[in-house]
């Protein structure tokens, strides 16, 4: 399993009593994180017409998107099963990692996530590139302590 990259942006150290209360749990966002980082991670198919074998190619056949290991379909299907309120705080936290908002302007970021949230989300979510990435940096200029994520274990 790959380690996760370390943030591009600094964290903010913040006690615990300083964060955002967060409706997302650590786990849902890790896994989330982690099924984004799949995704990103795909490349178009080759022509299947290489002779080598996968051992020479040092495994890389696996970061083919084929469309037959269900990577897209896991993550959106995690969106999918989010409640608003999450939905919500995923799309503030993607643009407070990617820059649009500081994080002293997280509740701006809310309530913009809240007037654009609709059904179309999810497709949106799955367009952005570095999903995983932007996610876990929002999180971490939260001050949430994103190497605790447990990105091992899942």
């Amino acid at each position: 399993m790959t380690e996760p990259k370390p943030s591009a942006h600094p964290a903010v150290v913040r006690d615990d009593e300083e964060r955002p209360p967060l409706t997302l749990t650590l786990d849902k966002l890790a896994y989330l994180i982690v099924k984004a980082r799949e995704f990103d991670a795909k490349v178009a198919s080759g022509d299947g017409e290489s002779a080598s074998n996968p051992a020479d190619d040092s495994e890389v056949s696996v970061l083919e998107d084929t469309g037959e290991d269900g990577t897209y379909e896991e993550l959106a299907a995690a969106l999918d099963g989010l409640n608003d309120d999450e939905k919500i705080e995923v799309l503030a936290l993607v643009w407070l990692g990617r820059g649009d908002f500081a994080p002293d302007d997280w509740t701006a970021a809310l309530e913009q996530a809240g007037e654009v949230h609709d059904r179309r989300e999810t497709a949106y979510l799955l367009g952005i590139p570095q999903l995983g990435d932007l996610l876990e940096d929002g999180l971490a200029m939260l001050g949430y302590p994103t190497g605790e994520l447990g990105f091992g274990r899942l």
